[in-house]
Order: C-alpha cells, then sequence, then structure tokens
C-alpha cells in the first residue's frame, strides 16, 4: 500500500479530478496527448487495464475499441463517481473497483493485453514506482503494451522558473531536483526524467515503444491566451513537441509506452 494514502485521499477529498481535463486548455493537452500517443495500440479484441483510472475518462473514451475495460483506482470517491457514470451510460464492457496500484491483489498474471499506468507515478517516490512496474509487468501478458504516464522534474520546474517570480529558490532545487517531489506538496506529488523511467522499464522487462511529451508547462500562460484561432496556428508546433523525444525532457507531463518482452 502506497505510504502516502492520506495525503492523495487529500488532496483528492474535492472530486477535482474529474474536471481536470476541462479546466482550460493547457489542461486539455495531457489528455489530448495521451490518447493520441495510445489510439494506435489498443485493439477491438483486447482486454484494458487502467490503474489509476480516477473517475473514468479514459476508461469511456477507450471502451467502444477494446473487448473489455477495468478500471483501478486507490480513491474511494473517484470509484463511486465512475460506477454511477457506467450505470447512466449502460455501457457493458467497463467496470471498476478500488485497488492500490502497488499491490494489484485479485488481478492474475499475464490477463491483460493492455495496462495503462495514467495517474499512480504522479503520486509515489521510487521505491514505490518500482512496486508499480513490477505489478503492471506481472498482469500484463508477454507481448503486450503497458503504458506509464509522469511528470518530469526538469520541465515541471523550468516551467515554474518562467511562470512564477519566485523561481528558482534553495527549497525549491533541494525537493524538485535532489529528492524528486514537489515544494509546495512534498509527498503528494514526486517526479521524474523520461532516463530514470526507461532505466526502470528495462529492469522489469519491458522495451521501450515510445517516451513523449503530452503537455508543456512553460507554454501554460501562453496556450491560455491564445484565441481558438491563434491556438490552431500552434497546433502545429504542439504536436511536433509531443512527436519528438529529444522535446520530451522539457515536458510537464510524458507518457512512456512499453512492450512486455518476457
Amino acid at each position: 500500500m502506497a505510504r502516502n494514502e492520506n495525503k492523495i485521499f487529500g488532496h483528492y477529498r474535492l472530486k477535482k479530478e474529474d474536471e481536470r481535463a476541462a479546466l482550460s486548455r493547457s489542461s486539455s493537452l495531457e489528455f489530448h496527448y495521451t490518447k493520441k500517443h495510445l489510439q494506435s495500440l489498443i485493439k477491438a479484441t483486447d482486454r484494458v487495464l487502467e490503474v489509476g483510472c480516477a473517475t473514468g475518462y479514459y476508461g469511456f473514451h477507450f471502451a467502444d475499441k477494446c473487448r473489455e475495460y477495468l478500471g483501478i483506482d486507490i480513491v474511494p470517491d473517484h470509484i463511486n463517481l465512475f460506477r454511477e457514470k457506467i450505470a447512466e451510460s449502460q455501457i457493458k464492457n467497463i467496470s471498476c473497483q478500488i485497488g492500490d496500484a502497488t499491490n494489484l491483489h485479485g488481478i492474475e498474471n499475464n490477463s491483460f493485453d493492455v495496462v495503462l499506468c495514467l495517474g499512480p507515478m504522479y503520486h509515489l517516490p521510487p521505491d514505490e514506482r518500482e512496486l508499480v512496474f513490477a505489478e503492471c509487468a506481472r498482469v500484463c501478458k508477454t507481448g503486450g503494451i503497458i503504458a506509464f504516464a509522469y511528470i518530469n522534474k526538469i520541465g515541471v520546474y523550468a516551467g515554474a522558473c518562467i511562470m512564477d517570480s519566485c523561481y528558482p529558490n534553495e527549497q525549491a532545487n533541494r525537493c524538485v531536483l535532489e529528492n524528486g517531489t514537489d515544494d509546495l506538496k512534498p509527498g503528494v506529488f514526486f517526479y521524474t526524467t523520461p532516463e530514470e523511467m526507461n532505466a526502470t522499464a528495462i529492469k522489469y522487462g519491458l522495451s521501450k515503444i515510445k517516451n513523449l511529451g503530452t503537455d508543456f508547462f512553460i507554454t501554460m500562460n501562453l496556450v491560455n491566451a491564445m484565441s481558438d484561432e491563434e491556438f490552431e496556428l500552434m497546433r502545429p508546433l504542439y504536436d511536433q513537441m509531443t512527436s519528438y523525444e529529444s522535446c520530451t525532457g522539457m515536458a510537464n507531463h510524458a507518457l512512456m509506452v512499453c512492450r512486455k518482452n518476457v
């Protein structure tokens, strides 16, 4: 079980995750590009497990693109709301349950074609991230797809330095750069790098397919201030920023997609 479970519950007590994709244009980009990076990898015959499913954003998006979808989340309020949405939608191949990404108790070995981990890495220190890697690899079929979303410490800190005049500072240097955690909410948000994620994937028998950014904190104010017409002119640049690994190190959120080798 995650050591910071109570902090996670406290952070999500207002069900804020259900509205995050619609808060602003910049908030929507993480979700848009995560779906874009995954869309060609999920087949109609696949069983899909999402670990850290929140209130079902990706579940409802992918439900008609796979044979079966199961979502697991540690926050009871998320699962309760997700169940209400499932009942209202009457979609038959989607379900959800409470569970912990560090210990997928009750999920059989080699039982899912695709495993999506699109939230837990945001809230776990390195030793517990490794538990999640191990569990995701365990429940994924050989040759299957596993995707990990994470927050990139360089991108998030560089963005903060541009956005807020109080950065950089010694406390943030220590928290973010040395300890890989948020300086304002230490122990709630944890950060890593593309290189660390790839090294851990290799350790657990996974090979990287792609490791790409999904949004960039350094552009947040810019894209939120744009008109729709102006943003359409920027869209080709953003498409390329999220398509090249040379840009991933400066991303805020990123997605590493892997294949299970053995």
